[in-house]
């Protein structure tokens, strides 16, 4: 075989890579080598079991997003969802916790209970809205976003909810069960049933199909609406057991709590291979894309990189990974 053959070869391949599961071996390869001479602390164990523990919120809340985008949408109060289970969860705890003294996990999973309830609210509204009111998902994610973080702010006063349960900050925070974060054992258990859930279930395959092409899953019968709200109310669902998390490793209820989330789950799905039109996407993509960017954060701050580029070099990775999934959809409609 000669040198012309063989990169012609090797180019295919690249192409073929790239169009099948997007931008991220790319990009990760690209990470891995430039944080790898940047600093020798980078690949070592202790430093990658760290960045596994930092990742599981993002991927969380990543598997949520991706739902979304692939119903043809995006949510942008994700952090929204995330803010009002921590405060409302956090005041419920706090309040039972002084009625039920003797009584605590019963008072813990109340307080749980109204942390979902209050995410699940939001993730009503926006499906209701965007839905069966045709608002745009940009408009009414934003607007909601907006009205949940003011409430939460008016709830605590701008002031953090402090004396939770310990038992909760302990279990759920800091807990571990065989040696395994308990936060890694629930996020695990979430990319199982959210694999299960996209490629085993009517609804999950009803939500590609309303993402693909909305008119022909009508005329197939899908009830486009109802899969698209459910679609919302997952998503903020999935939100809200982050919120719980980070509330549990905080030991507190803080309004300001996942408020750059939602540009880093849409990055990170986006870096994964799912498509801004929707129709397209992967759990296990998602999930490597989530620890991707927790894993550009941690090189960037091995490296010593200030908050503030940081910033900028993420958004630029956006917009990177936005460029090159256009040139993957043409490349898929051109048939190359």
């Amino acid at each position: 075989m000669t040198t012309e053959a063989r990169k012609t070869g090797a180019f295919d391949s690249i192409r073929k890579t790239f169009i099948k599961v997007g931008v991220l071996p790319f990009f990760l390869v690209g990470a891995l080598i430039i944080f790898t001479a940047l600093s020798d602390k980078f690949l070592s164990l202790q430093n990658l079991v760290n960045v596994a523990r930092q990742s599981v919120y993002l991927v969380l809340v990543s598997m949520g997003q991706m739902l979304v985008l692939i119903s043809g949408g995006f949510d942008l109060s994700v952090g929204t969802s995330i803010a009002l289970t921590s405060v409302v969860s956090a005041l419920g705890m706090f309040w039972l916790a002084g009625i039920f003294p003797d009584a605590i996990w019963l008072a813990i999973t109340l307080g749980a209970f109204m942390g979902f309830a209050a995410a699940i609210s939001v993730g009503l509204i926006n499906g209701v809205g965007i839905a069966y009111f045709d608002v745009s998902p940009f408009i009414m994610t934003l607007g909601v976003s907006s009205v949940g973080a003011g409430l939460a702010l008016f709830l605590t006063g701008g002031v953090p909810v402090s004396g939770l349960p310990f038992a909760f900050g302990d279990t759920f925070g800091f807990g571990r069960l065989f040696g395994v974060p308990i936060p890694v054992i629930i996020a695990a258990i979430c990319i199982i049933v959210m694999w299960l859930f996209m490629s085993r279930t009517r609804l999950g395959t009803q939500v590609y199909a309303v993402g693909g092409n909305i008119k022909a899953a009508h005329l197939s019968a899908i009830n486009t609406k109802r899969t698209l709200m459910m679609a919302y109310v997952i998503c903020a669902l999935i939100a809200s057991l982050t919120g719980l998390l980070l509330t549990a490793r905080v030991e507190s209820g803080e309004a300001n709590l996942g408020s750059t989330i939602a540009l880093e789950s849409i990055a990170a799905c986006v870096i994964a291979g799912v498509s801004l039109r929707g129709g397209i996407g992967r759990v296990e993509n998602v999930v490597l894309g989530a620890f991707f960017i927790v894993l550009v954060q941690n090189g960037m701050n091995l490296a010593q990189v200030s908050s503030y580029m940081q910033m900028v070099l993420l958004g630029a990775l956006l917009i990177l990974a936005v460029i090159f999934d256009q040139m993957r959809y043409r490349m898929i409609l051109s048939g190359e």
